[in-house]
């Protein structure tokens, strides 16, 4: 159990949340997701907030245990997550690092409202494999429900794109 005096800093829990993957894409961290939106003490509490990416998400109940696993094996006894809906999540939480590594691990990071042409249905989505912007979408739905599945017309890989929300 972690001495009451001796708690560790919201910032420190953060970065030992760092560790935690997201359970969907385990190369980016519920952290780099922007999933977590809070660490604070409540007494000898620790108060975890988090958003998920949707309200249906299934990997929602494994994220809280990961958080809670992962703070306990750190010597915090008393974990408490609790979720926040609102404001929704938005994929603009995802960080820059984060996006390197979705975009690394082959899939498409959400494009920006720069590049979608018209509205968010039809964005410009570059192929994390070549770069090409000569992309289309094949399904709606990828490998999860947050991604669509799309290929490439120029080096014909299939890829999964995060859409953007």
């Amino acid at each position: 159990m972690t001495d009451v005096s001796a708690k560790p800093s919201a910032a420190e829990i953060m970065v030992w949340l760092e560790d935690v993957p997201d359970p969907e894409i385990p190369v980016v961290s519920v952290v780099d997701l922007g999933i977590v939106r809070a660490v604070a003490w409540d007494g000898d509490e620790l108060v975890v907030t988090v958003t998920p990416t949707y309200s249906g998400c299934p990997a929602t109940a494994v994220i809280s245990i990961e958080i809670e696993e992962t703070l306990r094996r750190r010597g915090i006894a008393k974990v408490r997550i609790k979720s926040q809906l609102s404001p929704a999540w938005s994929t603009d939480w995802i960080g820059a690092g984060a996006r390197e590594k979705l975009k690394a691990y082959g899939i498409a990071p959400p494009v920006d409202d720069a590049r979608c042409i018209g509205d968010l249905k039809n964005p410009i989505v570059e192929c994390p494999h070549c770069g090409s912007n000569a992309t289309e979408q094949v399904a709606r739905f990828g490998s999860t429900p947050c991604k669509a599945s799309w290929r490439c017309r120029d080096c014909l890989e299939p890829f999964d794109y995060f859409k953007r929300f």
